[in-house]
């Protein structure tokens, strides 16, 4: 049978809103009538879900997989590198990790690895009417070209057109375009079918002799241009957009104000988006240390590299202003990484993390971990105080309680029965607790145990939706803003082959 046709979403850049525009791609097609599903051959960041096959992958390509409301598959993100240093990363292939490599070990892999990334792409071909491919970073990095296989080799084995995204809001739109073709060999550049303009803000109007000049100039059509948004909420493919937080100013009026804090090798900070929607409530990311007393609570986030993290958090003078807040009554939470960090001690005997050895941790819970292969991905569904929630764990490693008390009883792993029916550990005055469960506020349940434990039980969270349901809406809201704005008409004829009216 012949393959489903591919369409790329490409960038100019890192952060320009490739996997926002890929995600409005899937729900566009969708409402099209087509069966369609997302891919991203090869993505890097420690923001990452599980499967329902219990396996793991970014959480960008789960998010398409949503937009096109169907159950993401590994085969969406074949290989998922996780930083762990600046030059190096764990690499998950098909759902699995399989080893920590530095940038040069990994390029000598590249032909299996691009090997594997074809079969997923031909599976899903195979099943699905349109597969809607996502770049990464620039597609014109001349450095990289020679060994880049999730961009212009990837869309080349799929014949497929590239739609190339600039982000007019960095400056410099036009050169960000030509400059992008400037440096793509002539046969490359020809696969571009045209351009998505990105995060315009004012009248938009203003840009229409932008849009001559980029046409005439490039001979290739500008699809749409895109304005700024804030009323619709899309999870982010990584930490970039939190990078450098400034410091935060709590306490505006009498709403109460939740801290995150951004550590180094921070992942799956989107578990805090559906907080940032609760009525009345502000979410910060702090990085630098500051006073805590105006906060309702703090969070510790998940880690990829929990030990180094570690270190960071007491030299910065974290582990003192966390120490002395939660001696004065603040209420603390840690999720994954963040629960490790916040025990007696960390162990990591093989080495997982870098070199052997033991780290000290911040004494803020009695328990102790030992990092340990092999990794564990499941989806959970849980239990708070007669509360059930659902979540997802993504951890090497096990932590084992030496006091206080389990905080979730655990009552499905991968649909299954778990082997351990408890899930992390809260302190003898309940103000201190940590869990393994990334996931856990998409629960609406779960948002009204947490604030309650918190002191936050006068806030109204209402009948405001939370996880799936408030993604599923956002994504409708996406696709409304992108027709308004995009010729979708002209995108769909790209995948059809069909000429220009």
């Amino acid at each position: 049978m012949p393959k489903a046709p591919c369409i790329a979403a490409f960038g100019t850049g890192s952060d320009v809103g490739k996997s926002v525009v890929a995600t409005a791609l899937n729900r566009v097609f969708l409402h099209q009538g087509m069966r369609v599903a997302p891919y991203k051959a090869q993505n890097m960041s420690n923001n990452s879900g599980v499967t329902p096959e219990g396996l793991e992958m970014g959480r960008a390509q789960i998010v398409q997989a949503e937009a096109a409301r169907i159950p993401p598959h590994v085969d969406m993100n074949p290989i998922l590198l996780k930083p762990t240093t600046d030059v190096g990363c764990q690499v998950v292939l098909m759902g699995e990790a399989v080893a920590n490599q530095s940038a040069s070990e990994y390029h000598t892999r590249k032909e299996h690895l691009f090997d594997a990334a074809c079969r997923a792409l031909d599976r899903l071909r195979e099943q699905y009417d349109l597969v809607v491919m996502e770049g990464a970073g620039s597609c014109a990095e001349v450095n990289l070209m020679a060994h880049d296989i999730v961009n212009f080799r990837i869309a080349e084995y799929a014949d497929a057109p590239v739609i190339l995204i600039a982000d007019i809001h960095r400056g410099g739109v036009f050169a960000q375009l030509v400059g992008t073709l400037a440096c793509l060999p002539p046969e490359r550049r020809d696969r571009i079918a045209g351009f998505i303009v990105n995060r315009f803000r004012g009248d938009i109007r203003l840009f229409d002799d932008g849009v001559k000049w980029i046409e005439a100039e490039t001979g290739k059509p500008v699809f749409g241009v895109l304005p700024w948004y804030n009323h619709i909420t899309i999870e982010a493919e990584d930490s970039v957009v939190i990078e450098s937080p400034p410091a935060a100013a709590p306490g505006r009026g009498d709403r109460p104000a939740v801290a995150v804090v951004r550590i180094p090798h921070i992942s799956n900070f989107t578990d805090f988006d559906p907080l940032s929607t609760v009525p009345g409530l502000d979410l910060y990311f702090i990085e630098r240390v500051q006073d805590l007393s105006g906060f309702a609570a703090v969070i510790l986030p998940g880690s990829k590299n929990t030990r180094f993290d570690l270190d960071w958090l007491k030299q910065q003078g974290w582990g003192r202003a966390l120490a002395a807040y939660a001696d004065q009554g603040g209420h603390i939470l840690g999720i994954c990484g963040g629960y490790q960090l916040m025990g007696t001690h960390v162990h990591d005997p093989h080495g997982l993390e870098g070199a052997p050895g033991t780290t000290e941790g911040l004494g803020l819970l009695p328990v102790e971990t030992t990092l340990m292969a092999p990794k564990t991905t499941t989806r959970s569904r849980f239990a708070w105080d007669g509360f059930e929630g659902t979540g997802y764990e993504i951890h090497m490693g096990r932590t084992e309680r030496t006091g206080g008390a389990p905080l979730f009883q655990v009552l499905a792993q991968n649909d299954a029965a778990p082997a351990n029916a408890e899930d992390g550990c809260i302190n003898k005055d309940g103000r201190v607790m940590a869990t393994y469960m990334h996931g856990l506020f998409d629960t609406p349940a779960i948002i009204r145990r947490w604030l309650d434990a918190v002191g936050l039980e006068h806030l109204d969270t209402g009948d405001t939706p939370a996880g799936p349901a408030a993604r599923d809406r956002e994504y409708d809201r996406l696709a409304e803003h992108f027709g308004q704005h995009v010729d979708t008409e002209a995108i769909l004829r790209l995948v059809q082959r069909m000429p220009p009216p």
